[in-house]
């Protein structure tokens, strides 16, 4: 697959998640946190938090495939907050359920090795 087109799936993909998470974030945040996490208040405002990250960045993502120098800095961008995610799933691990553990690292860590190798062959397209 060609980078263009795997970015682009990726920011669609990342966008598509955070309206999820906007419109049910107890529902989608169950999945990583765990039913009795996801319900709480502050977990559900901090969800709608991500939610709006990952709409703007899967936006930005789409929005700037083209441009050359700006569109490998937002894959950057991206495989950075991936990155963080994953990190910040591992410290938490104790609290949270280990099927949201492994599911969040595997993907958000995934993401982010793709998405810096995706900057990569962007930056060099």
């Amino acid at each position: 697959m060609n980078p263009r087109r795997a970015a682009w799936l990726i920011g669609a993909g990342r966008a598509a998640l955070g309206l999820a998470v906007l419109v049910a974030p107890e529902k989608v945040m169950s999945h990583w946190l765990g039913e009795d996490n996801a319900r709480h208040g502050g977990v559900k405002d901090l969800g709608r938090g991500l939610a709006a990250r990952d709409i703007a960045l899967g936006l930005a993502v789409i929005h700037t495939l083209d441009d050359p120098v700006v569109g490998p800095r937002i894959q950057v961008a991206a495989a950075f907050a991936d990155g963080v995610d994953a990190v910040a799933t591992i410290l938490e691990r104790d609290s949270l359920p280990p099927i949201g553990v492994f599911g969040t690292v595997a993907i958000a860590g995934g993401s982010a090795a793709v998405g810096l190798y995706l900057a990569h062959r962007l930056a060099h397209a």
